[in-house]
């Protein structure tokens, strides 16, 4: 009978009849090459495609852009200076990426359909993101146009959801400067401002107006047509279903006002002074040991007081109390009132 070891056969096999193809050493200049193509005024650009990417002829590329293996980049796309696409990247539809852009892998940016998706400057969409899809309501009829805007500077992370707009009279718009963690998800229509910050698992339902600097703890759900001012804290597993006026914070399954957010506004440089004041107008508003009439009543109190009215955060405070009870509003959060053991 014979007899052999592999291993060793195995390893004057490699000595002796193998060699590492080039293409390990230098996989760059195999399967990347450096495409000039032109750009609509005319004048040349280069870019910096992999064999297996698919880059539609009509597809716009600006100067320097990095396309992995396996991409794809559809008829309309319009790709800025310097965007990074990493191996598997999607871009469809109409869609414009501004300058700077980083797209990880998996991340699917637009859709076939009316409509369009703008995405700004400076963004990175995260693994396996969808951004500017076809929106979830059963409104939306196929065929409709339909819209997302995306500001500057916004780290969209692994598998956040964004949809566009459910009709053709509206859009989704997110501003500058947000966090969006991983696996929240964006509904049609939603309004995001400035440097908000949405924990891993925050679900906004549409139409959802959100502010600047608004923190969501993980896992918070937001319904349908409500506003979240700016300053205000979630506090996580919260479920909204009204407002959150302005520098507030709110926690509970129906979330309820727990105060201001204190820690918050010292963060964003608003001063002890500024503080004790909306300190001293949320005690009149939803503390008092006097029930003197109704919310409207409280809230002309606030603004008669000489030395509270005095104080612009104060104002900006009753006032987004106030707008929230306009009849297209869904009203505030439950509030705990002294007798409940509210406290500040």
């Amino acid at each position: 009978m014979f007899h052999f070891n592999i291993t060793s056969l195995l390893r004057t096999s490699v000595k002796k009849n193998f060699s590492f193809p080039p293409f390990f050493a230098t996989p760059r200049s195999l399967f990347h090459s450096v495409v000039t193509h032109s750009k609509p005024d005319g004048t040349d650009a280069v870019a910096s495609i992999h064999s297996t990417a698919e880059i539609h002829p009509g597809a716009i590329l600006g100067e320097g852009v990095s396309i992995g293996p396996f991409c794809t980049v559809g008829s309309d796309a319009k790709i800025g200076n310097a965007c990074q696409l990493y191996p598997g990247s999607h871009v469809f539809g109409d869609t414009q990426l501004g300058d700077h852009c980083i797209l990880h892998t998996g991340a699917v940016v637009g859709a076939d359909i009316p409509g369009h998706t703008i995405i700004g400057c400076n963004n990175v969409i995260g693994h396996h993101a969808v951004v500017g899809l076809k929106c979830q309501d059963m409104k939306y009829k196929l065929g409709d146009e339909c819209f997302l805007h995306v500001g500057d500077d916004n780290e969209i992370r692994e598998y956040v959801s964004i949809h566009r707009s459910s009709k053709s009279t509206d859009k989704t718009i997110i501003g500058n400067r947000n966090l969006i963690m991983g696996s929240c998800h964006i509904a049609h229509d939603c309004k995001l401002g400035n440097n908000n910050i949405f924990a891993n698992s925050t679900i906004l339902a549409g139409h959802v107006v959100v502010e600047d600097y608004v923190h969501t703890a993980g896992a918070t759900v937001v319904h349908q047509f409500c506003y979240l001012g700016s300053f205000s804290f979630i506090g996580g597993g919260s479920v909204i279903t009204q407002d959150i006026p302005k520098y507030m914070m709110v926690s509970g399954d129906r979330a309820e006002l727990r105060g201001l957010n204190l820690e918050g506004l010292r963060r964003h440089g608003f001063s002890d002074l500024e503080i004790r004041g909306m300190r001293r107008a949320y005690r009149k508003i939803f503390m008092s040991r006097i029930n003197s009439g109704s919310i409207d009543d409280l809230l002309d109190e606030v603004e008669k007081d000489e030395e509270l009215g005095g104080f612009a955060a104060v104002s900006s405070m009753v006032q987004s109390i106030r707008r929230s009870f306009d009849p297209d509003r869904r009203g505030i959060c439950r509030f705990r009132n002294w007798k409940e053991g509210g406290s500040l």
